[in-house]
């Protein structure tokens, strides 16, 4: 082999390395895009369906939710990545968003905790909910294909 078929094979590969690290990077992008903004649909209605519940249709409206969750996931994240004490950037981001609750529902404190604690609970049920149906759903494909996979084997 001659050094320039080395130089070759060796270039083809740190090209292909290359092109297989700016893939995965679009993937985990796009899959993180995906997620912040579903996250941020769910998080929306259920503000709306709490701010419903407590201060009413007058109050509670779904353009104010999705400010509220909008700001308040960019904040939080934002805290979480540049403040390098945990505990302060959670005391933090709780305070931000009880108070863009406060100032979007037009309520008092009392009102946004009572709206956070709603939200919370309906966004973790939602999310148990989700977990439970793709776990089923993953259990199910595998049995699928198993079951396919044999039946492929003994033909």
């Amino acid at each position: 082999m001659k050094l320039t078929d080395l130089i070759y094979v060796m270039s083809f590969i740190s090209l292909s390395l290359t092109s297989r690290r700016q893939l995965w990077g679009i993937v985990t992008l796009a899959f993180s895009l995906t997620l912040f903004f579903i996250n941020l649909l769910v998080l929306t209605a259920l503000l709306y369906l709490a701010g419903l519940i407590v201060v009413g249709k007058k109050r509670a409206l779904f353009s104010d939710a999705f400010i509220v969750s909008l700001l308040g996931t960019a904040l939080s994240t934002l805290f979480l990545m540049f403040i390098p004490y945990p505990l302060v950037s959670l005391f933090l981001f709780i305070f931000v968003w009880l108070l863009l609750i406060k100032r979007f529902y037009e309520t008092g404190w009392l009102g946004a905790i009572v709206v956070t604690i709603l939200t919370v609970m309906a966004f973790l049920g939602v999310t148990i909910i989700l977990a439970l149906v793709f776990g089923l759903l993953e259990a199910i494909l595998k049995l699928l294909f198993s079951s396919f996979a044999l039946f492929l084997w003994e033909s």
